[in-house]
């Protein structure tokens, strides 16, 4: 594959949207962006006869709101939110659209992996003092938050307060499914609250949370500003979970599939050339300058490669993270029957149609769009599902 070098190429045209793009995208500054902003970057959209521009959202319920709305054509979203789109959850403009199908189409997987489980200092010391012995275990079980939480209740101290970055996320399930597997009840004996992605390490240092599962590299910006831990990746819950998928709405693929198919190709493609290592470094300037540029390059780069620091003074640490092999770009409907299994073991929503992630979850798309960039329409072997558990 013939690529641009990322050296002679202007800035990403993120901040406001071309007014001649045919296919308009948002996405949220994380590292696992990387496909939408390399496929910009180095040209592989304009390969394909495509003009797509990106929109930098901050937060996901803007991302919601602007597809609903038809300002975007899709972007990046996290796995359960078409689900929850398609099911009227907290945006009904999205949900009346079920009426005739459902509203959005997931058709590539942009990533897997991705996020951390991030604690305070203060929490992670409560737990070294409540269970020495499992405290110091990396990934940490979650018993040891649960003797620190019982041990917070017998002080008569309020439940410690975690932070996912949309309700409906696959870090609200996977930060739940560590808490049950540790007998916690995470309606009881912990507070959930939202805070977007970029907000979360600020809200940690600042003492307004204890905890929060988000995406890198919010996780290493906190072990950064030396207010954190990681405790774990949410791959040590569940190993090669899908995270962020492209989806578009049932409108624009429905006004051109072959387009759509050609837009699939281009993120193949792009996580074709990120799963190289020697493309590292320039992978990261553009991610750092087309997204993250608050964030120190070395912090990106740890992400894109697969390591982290998990405590301030560390040395940097293999993890199961971010990736973006052709395999880990194919859209599941498997996974999506998960996510939405998660919302109603939860009391998000008491019922869904019996086929509605297989409805949303276009790999049909995919099949197509993989010859275009160059490999197999082979679907890949579906990764093992996390079982249901009960607090």
């Amino acid at each position: 594959m013939t690529l641009a070098d990322p050296q002679t190429l202007e800035p990403a045209r993120t901040a406001r949207i071309p007014a001649n793009a045919a296919i308009t995208l948002g996405f949220v500054p994380l590292t696992d962006a990387a496909p939408l902003l390399v496929a910009d970057a180095l040209g592989l959209f304009a390969r394909h006869g495509l003009r797509v521009g990106l929109s930098r959202m901050q937060a996901w319920s803007a991302m919601r709101d602007r597809i609903a709305f038809g300002a975007l054509d899709g972007g990046q979203m996290l796995s359960p939110m078409p689900i929850a789109a398609s099911l009227g959850l907290a945006q009904a403009p999205t949900g009346r659209a079920m009426a005739g199908g459902p509203p959005l189409a997931v058709v590539a997987t942009l990533a897997r992996h991705g996020n951390t489980i991030t604690l305070s200092d203060a929490l992670m010391n409560e737990m070294t003092s409540a269970a020495p012995h499992l405290a110091a275990i990396r990934p940490l079980p979650a018993a040891a938050l649960a003797l620190a939480l019982a041990a917070r209740r017998t002080a008569g101290r309020t439940p410690p307060t975690l932070a996912v970055v949309y309700a409906y996320s696959s870090h609200t399930y996977l930060l739940r499914h560590w808490l049950a597997a540790g007998g916690i009840n995470p309606e009881r004996d912990v507070r959930l609250v939202v805070v977007p992605p970029p907000k979360v390490a600020e809200e940690l240092a600042n003492g307004r949370i204890d905890g929060f599962c988000a995406g890198e590299p919010w996780g290493s910006r906190a072990v950064d500003l030396r207010c954190g831990r990681i405790a774990l990746t949410t791959a040590d819950i569940w190993r090669d979970h899908p995270e962020k998928v492209l989806a578009v709405s049932a409108a624009r693929l429905a006004q051109d599939p072959a387009e759509i198919e050609m837009l699939v190709a281009s993120i193949i493609e792009a996580g074709i050339w990120l799963s190289e290592p020697g493309h590292l470094e320039d992978a990261t300037r553009i991610v750092h300058d087309h997204a993250l540029p608050d964030v120190p390059r070395e912090i990106i780069a740890l992400a894109l490669s697969r390591r982290l620091v998990m405590a301030p003074d560390e040395a940097p640490t293999a993890v199961p993270g971010l990736q973006f092999h052709p395999d880990a770009t194919y859209p599941h409907p498997e996974h999506g029957a998960w996510w939405a299994r998660q919302m109603q073991r939860w009391g998000q929503v008491d019922t869904f149609p019996a086929n509605l992630a297989a409805a949303i979850w276009r790999p049909d798309i995919w099949q197509r769009a993989a010859p275009l960039a160059g490999i197999a329409p082979v679907p890949p072997a579906l990764p093992a599902l996390p079982g249901d558990l009960t607090p």
